[in-house]
């Protein structure tokens, strides 16, 4: 066997230079015990948490492949629930960082996230049009829900009634029964997508938003509540349509559906509505925790705030009115006319529901949460679309509130996507450069060191010595900064058109410049004098010009400083003489223009990538192609050899970096990560870091590491997580009495669920070789008429020499919980009598009651036809109904015991601390003038 060239594999390091991802929403969370200091942040598939005061991340949630979608913060405060891209959905400690739950039942992104009161359930919406109830003490599903025909925007658990309200892009807004699991009322208020929708006045009143101007009120009876059925309608607020029992229009051009007599749970009925000053779509519609204080925003930078009042207050407001109409009526008018005027008062919904300031942000925001400290303050946190995070500030009880703007999330990264990237000659500075701003970063910190103003940057680079740097932008300008005092030193118009290409002189004493205006500059570093000082500074002066027919594209220098390369508009690369402009060689073959190219560090390829989506490799001695490679899915943006070797790295807007060996024309690895196309990338000086950005507005950091990759075991991987995905794509089992697609079971089929039942599988089969090999054993010892030792399984050796029985149970206790359905689901039939036998064994010995149940039942469900006409099984299942009744109260027993008992000590608790609040007093009162007296003692030996 040949000798095989030996890579090092390139992995991901970290994420920087991103704020906030737009794709999903900011939630304030509860850290160390405070509230409205931290927010949790969307950061591609992580989770970021800032603290707010400070201005610093200070915990990572980390994700695994999939962008964030959907973040909401359980009750407690202690967990946060991840909603992703993919529909899986993780639930963090916020204490440790550590995700240990995961939900897989959606098969689209996460839209919607909401616990309960308690936080013991969590229901999830999503684009695939289900809503999914899941128990979170569990950690399994409970019930889907179907019924929306587009993706469910809101889902909202009602506080003291086992029901559930979702919104959804289907302009529907349903209202789901969780005891019987099924939509007993649909409202068709809606003519266009509702994109949210809030519970108010003690769920009272439902506000939904849609792609309108309107906030649309509409009031809620409970059937229970309300009484006789003959009883008059519920108060009538004005701009509420009159009831008939049909579909009809009203004023405002939008259907509504009076309830029909056969309602049984409760009545909706609209009352009425609040105009927004916005005349887009309603983006975000949230209520803070008190429910007293409402807020939405559409497409733009306003946030509008409303104040919901309580009781009292319309109370007091319907009482002022009554006196002012009662000043209008006659002195002479009768009683009974003052009673009837009395009645006749009503309250509008905007008197009900006020309207409190607008909230001017920088930028459009994406996604907003509401907190109300104890002071009555009122804190709006904005994630906005230009990766920034702003915290405000209001008193919303005050006549005229004033917005303060109090902090705000900047320095972590840049107002719009990196265009050029950097890195110093010694490996430790980053420079990043977008469309306002340059920021030089710490690679081995990623915080950000310098930031300084600039015109829109194209290409950079760090001046020999790393003191200066110089930046081409879209203006054609050449501006030089120095890093020391982050001043801009000079600006000098270089090009007519966009400064497209910078490339420095192997010799470091100037650069080169290619722009729009179909010209190639070369500049030369040079001392002049400062204006301001007597010192000396760095500037630049042009030298040579050269003028070609094509706007320039990319340049590049030959290590030895003999040959420039151009690539030009007209999809080749021209190769020029640097001593005397004379042409040298053409490089054509691309369909479309080369966008990006590098030389390697002996001079001997030059590889030029294009939109075409194709690398070329050419030799530089005669402008031979050597190999064309399909490199990308899309454009190649941006592509560097590693120095002194000739691999090289290529970025494309498929969101992919990949790298090549330029000698065997091989694809090494690829680098996935980013979730949006990358823009450039930069290799460090040693090739042991890489850099990238990305319209995702992340920068990523990768760092080669000293693990060899063979490329064989490279795409055997590959291979199999091409085979895992495409597992994970298959048709999901079909149960008996359900069709294809119909399932309403909570999981979905994963590569874990498939290799937990594969678990399964092999633990009953060796089940079945080990008792056949004691049966056998039995035989041989007593046809010998001894005992002879039977050899262990090293596998039940592993588990601490248990016996086979012991180890399926413990295969099954292994199984997450969240998992557990979806496995027996794609288990074969044949296995289920022996798990069914095994069942009853483990239910008689008393142990993992609630597991074993759960899965008999399960398996009972899915497997009732064939169970039932099986006649082997009837005494198996006679067995097990006798065992299972018996054990389940029994454990019933004793968690009612364990309850009661619980309670007591609550109560003596509570009994104990009352008495125990004053005798704490008394003795610190004692401890106060123990060290009183302490103090007094030593102050006199000291006098």
């Amino acid at each position: 066997m040949g000798l095989t060239r030996q890579y090092l594999r390139y992995v991901a390091s970290a994420v920087f230079g991103l704020i906030g991802s737009q794709k999903g929403n900011i939630v304030f969370v509860t850290l160390r015990g405070e509230k409205g200091r931290y927010v949790a942040v969307p950061a591609c598939e992580h989770v970021f948490i800032w603290d707010l005061r400070k201005g610093e991340k200070i915990l990572i949630l980390q994700g695994l492949k999939h962008e964030v979608t959907f973040l909401c913060p359980s009750p407690d405060g202690l967990h946060l629930a991840v909603g992703y891209e993919d529909g899986s959905i993780r639930i963090f400690s916020l204490l440790s960082g550590e995700g240990n739950v995961t939900f897989n039942g959606h098969k689209a992104a996460i839209t919607s996230l909401k616990y309960d009161q308690l936080g013991g359930r969590l229901a999830s919406g999503s684009k695939d049009t289900d809503t999914i109830v899941w128990d979170v003490i569990n950690e399994s599903g409970l019930y889907r829900l179907k019924g929306h025909k587009d993706a469910v925007t809101q889902a909202l658990f009602l506080r003291d009634k086992n029901l559930l309200v979702t919104s959804g892009k289907d302009t529907m807004v349903k209202w789901w029964d969780l005891d019987t699991q099924h939509c007993f009322k649909t409202m068709v208020g809606h003519r266009t997508e509702v994109w949210g929708l809030v519970l108010v006045s003690e769920e009272k009143r439902l506000i939904t938003g849609a792609s309108d101007s309107e906030l649309r009120a509409w009031d809620i009876a409970y059937l229970r509540e309300i009484g006789d059925p003959e009883e008059p309608e519920p108060k009538k607020v004005k701009g509420s349509s009159p009831g008939t029992q049909d579909t009809h229009e009203a004023e405002d051009g939008t259907l509504e559906m009076d309830e029909a007599p056969e309602d049984r749970i409760l009545t909706c009925r609209k009352a009425g509505s609040i105009m927004r000053e916005g005349r887009d779509r309603v983006v975000n519609l949230a209520v803070d925790r008190t429910g007293r204080i409402l807020a939405c925003h559409g497409t733009d930078s306003v946030l509008e705030v409303f104040r919901i009042l309580s009781k009292e207050e319309i109370q007091k407001k319907i009482d002022k009115k009554m006196k002012k109409a009662k000043k209008k009526a006659k002195l002479n008018s009768c009683k009974e006319e003052e009673e009837d005027l009395e009645v006749n008062v009503e309250m509008t919904l905007q008197d009900e529901i006020q309207r409190v300031t607008n909230i001017k942000t920088s930028a459009k925001i994406k996604s907003f949460d509401l907190i109300h400290t104890p002071q009555g303050e009122l804190k709006a946190v904005f994630l906005l679309q230009n990766n920034l995070v702003e915290l405000y500030s209001l008193n919303p009880s005050m006549s005229a509130p004033q917005t303060v703007r109090t902090n705000r999330i900047t320095i972590g990264g840049h107002r719009s996507d990196v265009r050029t990237l950097s890195f110093s000659s010694d490996n430790i500075a980053v420079l990043s450069a977008a469309a306002d701003s340059v920021k030089i970063w710490n690679r081995s910190t990623l915080q950000c060191i310098r930031t300084m103003t600039c015109e829109y940057a194209l290409c950079s680079f760090f001046v020999p010595g790393d003191r200066q740097v110089v930046i081409g932008t879209k203006t054609g300008k050449l501006q030089l900064y120095d890093l020391a005092s982050g001043n801009l030193l000079e600006t000098i118009d270089a090009h007519d058109g966009a400064l497209w290409s910078l490339s420095l002189s192997p010799d470091q004493r100037g650069f080169v410049t290619g722009g729009a205006d179909k010209s190639v500059k070369f500049w030369d570093f040079e001392l002049v004098k400062d204006e301001n000082s007597t010192q000396k500074r760095l500037s630049v002066k042009q030298t040579r010009t050269l003028q070609l027919d094509e706007e320039v594209l990319c340049v590049s220098y030959s290590p030895n400083q003999k040959m420039l390369a151009v690539s030009l508009l007209d999809c080749t690369v021209k190769v020029f003489y640097v001593d005397t402009l004379k042409f040298f060689l053409s490089l054509y073959g691309h369909k479309l223009p080369v966008i990006c190219m590098d030389i390697s560090y002996d001079g001997a390829l030059i590889a030029t990538g294009s939109a075409d989506r194709n690398v070329k490799i050419w030799g530089l001695d005669f402008g031979d192609c050597h190999k064309s490679l399909f490199a990308h899915d899309d454009s190649v943006m941006y592509l560097k050899f590693v120095p002194k070797s000739h691999l090289f790295f290529t970025a494309g807007k498929d969101h992919k970096i990949k790298q090549w060996d330029a000698d065997k024309f091989e694809h090494i690895q690829t680098l996935e990560g980013h979730h949006q196309e990358i823009w450039c990338l930069a290799v460090s000086p040693s090739g042991d870091y890489i850099v990238s950005s990305s319209h995702d507005k992340s920068l990523r950091l990768w760092e080669r590491t000293r693990e060899p990759l063979i490329l064989e075991e490279e795409r055997e991987m590959q291979r199999e997580a091409e085979y895992e995905e495409s597992v994970a794509k298959e048709d999901q089992p079909v149960v008996p009495g359900e069709t294809q697609g119909d399932s309403y079971f909570t999981g979905k089929k994963t590569i874990e669920t498939v290799k937990a039942a594969e678990r399964i599988m092999e633990a009953i089969e060796l089940y079945r070789e080990e008792t056949a090999k004691m049966r056998e054993h039995k035989a041989i010892c007593k046809a010998a008429g001894k005992e002879v030792p039977l050899p262990i399984n090293p596998i039940l050796m592993a588990y601490g020499s248990i016996s086979p029985s012991a180890y399926v149970l413990e295969i099954f206790k292994g199984i997450k919980s969240s998992e557990l359905e979806e496995s027996l689901l794609v288990l074969p039939f044949s296995y289920v009598p022996d798990i069914l036998k095994l069942f009853n064994e483990f239910i008689q010995l008393g142990s993992d009651i609630e597991l074993l149940c759960r899965c008999l039942f399960f398996l009972l469900r899915i497997h009732f036809g064939q169970i039932t006409s099986n006649q082997m099984l009837v005494p198996v299942i006679e067995k097990l109904k006798e065992t299972t009744i018996s054990k389940v109260s029994q454990v019933r027993d004793v968690i009612g015991f364990n309850m009661a008992g619980l309670d007591y000590l609550k109560r003596e608790c509570e009994a104990k601390s009352e008495v125990m609040f004053f005798a704490d007093a008394t003795s610190h009162l004692e401890e106060k003038k123990r060290k009183k007296k302490k103090r007094e003692k030593l102050i006199l030996t000291l006098t």
